[in-house]
């Protein structure tokens, strides 16, 4: 930590953060290409963050290659690779945590209780230790965003949050390094998460506002591949991530489906 802040104090211009759980891949790099952009330096953290998990989830399992990481990052030009351990991060066990309020409860708040909670504490000790100019994260975890923009609007940091695009496959399947899991027939089914997506947002284009029925253009599609298992779809308010009846403004399409051991989450912002 003090190796860290002293690598910040001698920094004179601006420091951009990206913070990740590792096992890097093209979208984390994406993040790194943006904040060497806008910054004169760019610091990246890698922790495996235990409190963000819950006790049936994937914490042992989730996929770690450290020196494979450390090697893309000295492609992409980080000037700094903070990886601390659960004792640094953690010194004296969770101890305080962060309430990340309203935007947290429902979708992912709701299937992964606690989650965001994690999620809030960890990332803003990570913001205190670097003191970045800016942090910046993927949209594709569209809800991780809108709360940590609530935490650091609400509890005054000085800091920007970058949302940044979702990196794709050529087949429209999201980067994620939850995408190890799958098998190469998971693999083959994964992409009908992105075509249920867009088979809603080509119905909303066509002048449909009715939540419920590009929420039923989902479902058609993914009932159409065996493997998906659908946890949730949903039409939502991208500030709230409340669920809607009728589409006046912009929306967030999202869901999370289950293909072979890999929960996969996708959306697309309808604006």
């Amino acid at each position: 930590m003090a190796d860290v802040r002293a690598w910040r104090a001698a920094q004179a211009g601006s420091v951009g953060l990206v913070p990740t759980m590792g096992y890097l891949h093209a979208g984390h790099v994406s993040l790194v290409d943006q904040a060497r952009r806008d910054n004169d330096r760019v610091a990246v953290s890698l922790f495996v963050n235990p409190t963000q998990f819950g006790p049936a989830e994937d914490l042992s399992r989730y996929p770690r290659d450290l020196e494979r990481d450390r090697t893309l990052l000295e492609r992409a030009g980080c000037d700094l690779l903070f990886v601390p351990t659960v004792e640094d991060m953690y010194p004296h066990g969770p101890g305080a945590s962060v309430d990340p309020g309203d935007v947290a409860q429902p979708l992912e708040g709701e299937r992964r209780p606690g989650h965001f909670r994690g999620v809030a504490t960890v990332v803003l000790k990570l913001l205190n230790i670097v003191q970045p100019t800016r942090a910046y994260f993927g949209q594709k975890d569209a809800q991780q965003l809108g709360v940590i923009r609530a935490i650091v609007r609400g509890l005054d940091v000085p800091v920007e949050i970058v949302g940044c695009p979702t990196v794709r496959e050529p087949d429209g399947l999201a980067l994620s390094s939850r995408n190890s899991y799958l098998d190469p027939d998971d693999r083959r089914a994964a992409p009908v998460v992105h075509r249920a997506l867009v088979a809603a947002r080509a119905l909303w284009e066509q002048g449909e506002r009715r939540a419920d029925a590009l929420r039923e253009a989902m479902r058609r599609v993914l009932a159409e591949e065996p493997r998906a298992r659908v946890d949730y779809v949903s039409v939502a308010d991208p500030l709230t991530f409340r669920e809607l009846d009728v589409l006046a403004g912009p929306a967030l399409l999202s869901m999370a489906v289950f293909v072979g051991r890999a929960r996969l989450i996708d959306n697309l912002v309808l604006s």
